[in-house]
């Protein structure tokens, strides 16, 4: 399918696993305890087919409603105690249970869809939903598991403060916080942003949650971590947020360092010592290329080899949508990167020149609709409950043309 354009190519990925001592684990323990916790999880369903072949690109009404139907689902997807959450559900637990900065991140990610998506001014439902969402993670200040560490060589902390103070940001651009939240959403904001600056990777610069020789060694970064962080750190300092430029030009490095000849980019670490093969690298090098434009370390030809390589290898994404394991042979395409992917193709096209679009938003909707399932969501996963992450990347995708361009990191901030 789509197999008729020319291609560049570029990545996705990033994994790890770490230890801590016995006091914090008792910490961690007692605040797991006082925590909402996500309802247990729905049985998984099998995977489904490989792409309905031949689906018409979208028209417009037919994007308004799917985005009306995707906004639906995720807000009668919210669960937990107080009903506040999308955690995002992956196959690494923490004593059995979904990490914390998954259940952060997870919120960050719907409750943006929600806040993006059209009509929200008049939609109580998600006025009540989106406030849930921030009193939650609000209240992640507070988690044993969400103190500034990286105590063990795999954590997933790190996405509960890039996408939590994203979800946030976002709040405060849509001027969606109520006046009795204003105070505790910059806090938390802050908190969040100090909790990035505390796990920048020493040297190396950049983010990653794999991190063999711990948090005060250098570590190879990941460009599927960096990336989104960049993105939500550009957005800070437009909102007038400290943000350390030294750090932020040394994530942009390593970002760099991950480019291949080819143009693809590797999983972690400089290209050079891991060189990756296109088809398992689009989405890493649709974010790549994306924050590196933003910064102005990119350029149109570099954005559209992405666009097309994700376009030409995407059955090969395809073919790891809602499967078992992570990396598997022969690209190591996690199912994970699937609609993280669409989500920085659909910002990649509204980064080119403005008459290359069209022909690329009516591509990347074919693609999405080919893979909508039966009751309008989209999942990649074998677990019923990441239909809310799916959905709302792929409704947030469906809306970039008329989203506000990305705060760009511009040479007078650096």
């Amino acid at each position: 399918m789509i197999k008729q354009f020319a291609a560049c190519i570029l990545v996705v990925g990033g994994s790890a696993a770490f230890g801590q001592n016995q006091p914090a684990q008792q910490d961690s323990e007692q605040a797991e305890r006082r925590a909402p916790r996500p309802r247990a999880a729905p049985a998984p369903t099998p995977a489904p087919m490989l792409a309905k072949k031949d689906t018409p690109a979208p028209d417009k009404d037919a994007v308004a409603a799917a985005v009306t139907r995707g906004v639906e689902i995720i807000v009668s997807m919210q669960e937990g105690d107080t009903k506040a959450e999308w955690p995002y559900e992956g196959v690494y637990r923490e004593r059995g249970q979904i990490p914390i900065g998954y259940r952060i991140g997870g919120t960050g990610i719907s409750g943006m869809c929600l806040l993006q998506a059209p009509g929200y001014e008049a939609d109580e439902a998600r006025h009540g939903a989106v406030r849930r969402a921030a009193e939650f993670v609000i209240a992640g200040l507070d988690h044993a598991e969400m103190v500034p560490s990286h105590e063990k060589t795999y954590d997933v902390r790190g996405w509960g403060y890039t996408y939590g103070a994203w979800f946030l940001l976002t709040m405060q651009d849509r001027k969606a916080v109520p006046d009795d939240m204003k105070a505790k959403v910059d806090a938390a904001i802050r908190w969040y942003l100090d909790g990035v600056h505390k796990t920048e990777i020493p040297e190396s610069g950049g983010w990653n949650y794999s991190m063999p020789a711990g948090l005060k060694k250098p570590n190879p970064s990941s460009p599927f971590m960096t990336a989104p962080t960049l993105t939500m750190l550009f957005e800070a300092k437009k909102q007038g947020y400290t943000v350390d430029g030294q750090m932020v030009e040394r994530a942009l490095n390593a970002l760099e360092r991950g480019r291949s000849s080819t143009g693809s980019v590797s999983y972690a670490g400089p290209a050079d010592r891991r060189p990756e093969a296109t088809p398992g690298s689009v989405g890493r090098m649709l974010c790549t290329e994306c924050a590196l434009s933003l910064a102005g370390r990119s350029s149109p030809e570099r954005v559209r080899g992405a666009i097309d390589a994700f376009i030409v290898h995407w059955d090969w994404l395809d073919q790891r949508r809602a499967g078992t394991g992570t990396h598997v042979a022969p690209y190591g395409v996690a199912p994970y990167y699937f609609y993280y992917a669409h989500y920085y193709a659909g910002q990649a096209i509204e980064l080119l020149p403005q008459r290359e679009r069209a022909e690329y938003r009516r591509r990347l909707g074919q693609l999405l609709f080919s893979v909508r399932l039966d009751d309008g969501s989209w999942n990649d996963r074998i677990f019923p409950r990441s239909a809310n992450y799916g959905t709302a990347m792929s409704v947030m995708a469906l809306l970039m043309p008329e989203m506000p361009r990305p705060a760009e990191w511009a040479a007078e901030t650096r």
